[in-house]
């Protein structure tokens, strides 16, 4: 009998654990204003989410101005400086190793705005209207 092998299929426990730990770091960077920066002044810039790879070497962190304005300059900024960022988040991560972290612009409030749209639509609305009909008879 041949034993059925378990792939994951999502991050590890450690990997969210990492990553949430990477993110708590990141905020308390940016709430400190510690990364100078003309592109940063002024900016409250919030961290929803970092993903780690697999070996922990590498934290994609999603970031995002508040009101979203200007957020790929910001992103840019951020990548400027990762090595001095780094640096700022080891102590606090007690890894052997800090990962290296890229910056990238969060688009989940732009994707969730599309969705309620879609879902608003009169397409949406009418074939919604039709089940209630349907279900009421």
């Amino acid at each position: 009998m041949k034993r059925e092998t378990h792939k994951p299929t999502g991050p590890s426990q450690r990997m969210l654990r990492v990553g949430e730990l990477v993110r708590h770091a990141l905020a308390r960077i940016f709430a400190r204003g510690e990364v100078e920066d003309p592109a940063l002044a002024g900016a409250v810039i919030t961290v929803p989410e970092v993903r780690m790879s697999p070996d922990l070497k590498l934290a994609s962190a999603y970031v995002m101005p508040l009101g979203g304005g200007r957020a790929a300059e910001i992103v840019d900024a951020l990548n400027r400086h990762r090595k001095f960022i780094r640096g700022c988040i080891a102590p606090e991560l007690e890894l052997k190793f800090a990962p290296e972290v890229r910056f990238f612009v969060d688009n989940t409030f732009d994707e969730f705005g599309r969705i309620d749209a879609l879902l608003r639509s009169g397409r949406v609305q009418k074939d919604l209207h039709q089940d209630d009909e349907a279900s009421d008879d």
